[in-house]
């Protein structure tokens, strides 16, 4: 059995449903917070109950960022949808012309795409990979689709550094669950946007990241060997006669209205950031609630018609049902570790163990063993975050390198957790261990990378 075989063996015996997961990390950090914690003497109530009183409380806490994560992943899903992201697609594919030069391709235009957006990413990823699968069997080209599939997946290596992260955009808006944590030291409680995803090391990360890995892929492209696959090609639809269109069916279907309110929204999300330019705010406009907006009004635009837009929605929203149920879940582990004093006890073993050197590696390596049983970057956050972001107060390491060093864990091994490869795997028709081998490549690639950056800045 090979060693991608063997791997995806083992993660099926070990590893169950991401939600179960949730609940057995629940069960588990409740039993951390039991025998770790004493119990609070300003209240009557029995240990445990106290640390159910933690959950509970914690459990309602996320439901803003909960939802605003929702909104990242489908909205993206549907920019992905658009007749606009296919043509780009399609005119892209006339530069794969076998196994190393679509690898190429499909890894640079995937991690530029997910650097704007991780759902948008994860799907143009998808559809990418599975049209160079269909066009070089159309054309009789040899191919390693396998391969192809690592590389449509590899903006997920990538996103949790771009526009899109969850961690810098969550710590960039004010009144986050840290704010009060941070107020000392950064005004209103934010790390702003230009500390974390644009300061220079993030900058420097996602260059090399832009040169390295595409050309990581070529080298690989030209180096294994054309693989068998079989893929059912899709024909395009064939036009339907249209029925005329009746009553307030004009509106659904009318481009003005979703080009005039679409538009609108686009207008004023600019000037709004213009304003907040201007006045000396610097990018801290760029929050999850401004990324949402611009991307519900582009959205509405690239679709032509709210029907349409409508219509992608519908197809998108199953891909958000595990944020939607599982960060309430992650929500309570972090109030349990907050409001229990648990928090304290972990952010002092990280003390004890790291210094202003080894303490960003450190939050790395723990933030992408985290990733394998926590596979959102939110509800990471969420549990991860505010360790991190207490510890690192305590050694003196600058908190917007920390949060940068969970995002760069917490992206890592996702090409090692399947969870999200989910989507990529429906649309290519490939399987998990097809792709692991290759993803697995990059992850070492990346660890590289983003070890690099935190011990040089």
């Amino acid at each position: 059995m090979s060693f991608a075989n063997k791997f995806v063996h083992i993660a099926k015996r070990i590893l169950p449903s991401p939600f179960t997961i949730a609940v057995l990390l629940t069960g588990f950090t409740f039993l951390l917070a039991l025998f770790l914690t004493e119990s609070k003497a300003d209240s009557d109530l029995p240990h445990a109950l106290q640390i159910m009183e933690h959950w509970e409380k914690g459990f309602w806490e996320l439901l803003n960022f909960a939802m605003q994560m929702m909104l990242m992943l489908v909205l993206g899903h549907v920019l992905a949808l658009s007749k606009v992201v296919n043509q780009l697609i399609n005119a892209s594919i006339r530069f794969c012309k076998d196994t190393a030069s679509a690898a190429f391709f499909v890894t640079l235009l995937t991690i530029t795409v997910s650097l704007i957006n991780w759902g948008l990413g994860l799907i143009f990823g998808a559809i990418f990979a599975r049209k160079v699968g269909e066009y070089a069997l159309k054309n009789n080209i040899p191919l390693n689709y396998p391969l192809i599939g690592a590389a449509g997946y590899s903006g997920l290596m990538v996103w949790h550094g771009g526009l899109s992260g969850s961690a810098p955009l969550k710590a960039a808006e004010k009144g986050n669950f840290l704010a009060a944590d941070i107020a000392h030291l950064f005004p209103d409680g934010i790390i702003p946007m230009s500390e974390t995803v644009f300061s220079t090391m993030n900058v420097t990360a996602t260059i090399l990241l832009l040169l390295i890995l595409p050309t990581a892929m070529y080298y690989l492209g030209k180096r294994t060997s054309p693989q068998s696959y079989d893929l059912k090609l899709q024909t395009e639809d064939t036009k339907t006669q249209e029925q005329p269109l009746v009553g307030a069916e004009r509106l659904d279907n009318s481009r003005l209205m979703a080009y005039v309110f679409g538009g609108s929204m686009l207008f004023f999300g600019i000037y709004k950031a213009y304003t907040i330019v201007q006045a000396g705010g610097g990018l801290s406009f760029i929050n999850p609630n401004f990324i949402n907006f611009m991307l519900f009004g582009t959205g509405i635009i690239l679709h032509r018609h709210i029907a349409n837009f409508l219509k992608a929605i519908n197809e998108a929203i199953a891909g958000a049902s595990g944020i939607m149920i599982q960060f309430p879940l992650y929500a309570g582990i972090m109030g349990i570790m907050k409001y229990s004093g648990l928090i304290d006890v972990f952010a002092g073993f990280f003390v004890h163990i790291s210094n202003d050197f080894t303490f960003p590696l450190f939050t790395l390596i723990s933030a992408g063993v985290v990733n394998v049983f926590v596979p959102s970057g939110g509800g990471q956050w969420a549990v991860q975050g505010p360790i991190i972001i207490d510890a690192a107060q305590q050694i003196g390491v600058a908190l917007p390198k920390c949060v940068m060093a969970l995002t760069y864990g917490d992206q890592l091994t996702n090409m090692m957790q399947p969870f999200w490869a989910l989507p990529l795997l429906g649309i290519t028709g490939l399987k998990a261990k097809d792709i692991l081998p290759y993803s697995l490549f990059l992850m070492l690639i990346g660890f590289v990378i983003f070890s690099f950056m935190l011990m040089v800045f």
